[in-house]
């Protein structure tokens, strides 16, 4: 039976969103504030591709959150409208190896996937600068998250192949015109320096820094997508600059567009049509792992399994983590190490070193979360 509405309760048909969809991580907003110096840069590295010549290799670097990846779907959206340039981004999280990379390349400039199986890289990559130099098109890649690239040892061979492409080709300036966006989050990692030689000798990108946005920043992009995502009157002052403040606590702005998202659900199970400061306090709860469940997403079979051994053994010895995690998977020590490697760079496990009485210098591991948030995050997977 619907409510009152003047008690200000919700019918059971009523929603506090005009539009939800807003509040989901892969919106790109129609406006994109704060971050025109960034995409004046990445415009000028791209401006070439417009008048048909290979663009300017770019470096996107930025804590997570600070709006790499929308300035690249901003831009790429404006060059779809040029008949003679094609895009494609890469999620590396998904696709890691430099295989799968050209085989997202290859349903990009094809629009349709390449055969699962019984096709070498030789072929793939032929096909796709053939393809490329008889259309006359330049062709901009971004690889996002090319981080995972590095964790798989795979960046130096993927972009060696990428810059190259010009050289499949010896007809006078028929060569495939590709450029390269490469988009890191990773503070850690020096994209270049990490590179083979023989790629940093062709590969000398722009380099485009998004840092972390300050409370003001924050406060109006929320404003923005709440007003674009929420009802008239749904989220009052208050509560958006508590979002705010939990926002900055994490540094991730995909924490606090989730945020807003799970603050007007809580507040429709309370049958509100509006926003909490306690609907958004109990949100947080959920919201602040947004970066952990994402990272959890992209693993592998033998990671997971590992994830799932520190659940129960975190902040034990690393030889006898492995030993519990070798009967698991069968996986010898050298392959473990590089998993552990990569859950470090990746923020989801911390190893310390200690002296340890008659054995020297020993290696513990622990999950850099609670183990709890873990296991229930893992069981969502």
């Amino acid at each position: 039976m619907p409510s009152d509405p003047e008690e200000g309760m919700l019918a059971w048909d009523e929603s506090v969103f005009r539009d939800e969809h807003v509040f989901e991580i892969d919106y790109v907003p129609e406006t994109f504030q704060h971050r025109e110096k960034q995409l004046e840069s990445l415009k000028y590295a791209l401006r070439p591709a417009v008048r048909g010549s290979r663009p300017l290799n770019s470096v996107v670097r930025g804590p997570p959150g600070t709006g790499k990846t929308t300035a690249v779907q901003k831009l790429f959206g404006e060059l779809g409208g040029q008949s003679d340039v094609r895009t494609v981004r890469v999620n590396c999280q998904v696709d890691a190896t430099r295989y799968a990379v050209f085989s997202r390349i290859f349903e990009g400039v094809f629009d349709y996937e390449p055969p699962s199986s019984g096709v070498s890289f030789k072929k793939l990559f032929g096909q796709i600068t053939d393809e490329l130099a008889d259309a006359g098109e330049v062709l901009v890649v971004a690889l996002d998250d090319v981080n995972y690239l590095f964790y798989e040892n795979e960046a130096s061979d993927t972009l060696y192949s990428l810059l190259r492409a010009h050289e499949a080709h010896q007809q006078a300036n028929q060569g495939a015109k590709i450029g390269v966006i490469c988009v890191s989050s990773d503070l850690s990692l020096g994209v270049i320096d990490e590179l083979d030689s023989r790629v940093q000798s062709v590969f000398r990108p722009e380099e485009v820094y998004f840092p972390v946005y300050d409370t003001d920043e924050i406060v109006d992009i929320l404003r923005e997508r709440a007003d674009r995502g929420f009802h008239d009157g749904v989220l009052g002052a208050p509560e958006l600059d508590r979002v705010a403040e939990l926002t900055g606590e994490s540094g991730d702005l995909r924490v606090g567009i989730d945020l807003l998202r799970r603050a007007g659900l809580n507040a429709e199970m309370r049958a509100s049509r509006t926003v909490a400061v306690e609907d958004v306090e109990e949100a947080y709860e959920k919201s602040k792992f947004v970066h952990l469940s994402r990272s959890l997403r992209g693993l592998s079979e033998s990671e997971t399994a590992l994830v799932e051994v520190l659940v129960d053994h975190g902040g034990d010895q690393a030889g006898n983590v492995y030993e519990v995690f070798h009967d698991r998977t069968d996986l010898g020590y050298t392959r473990y190490s590089e998993i552990v490697k990569k859950l470090e760079q990746l923020g989801l496990v911390e190893t310390e070193y200690a002296d340890v009485e008659g054995r020297g210098r020993s290696r513990s591991i622990a999950l850099a979360y609670e183990p709890d948030a873990v296991a229930e995050r893992l069981d969502r997977e």
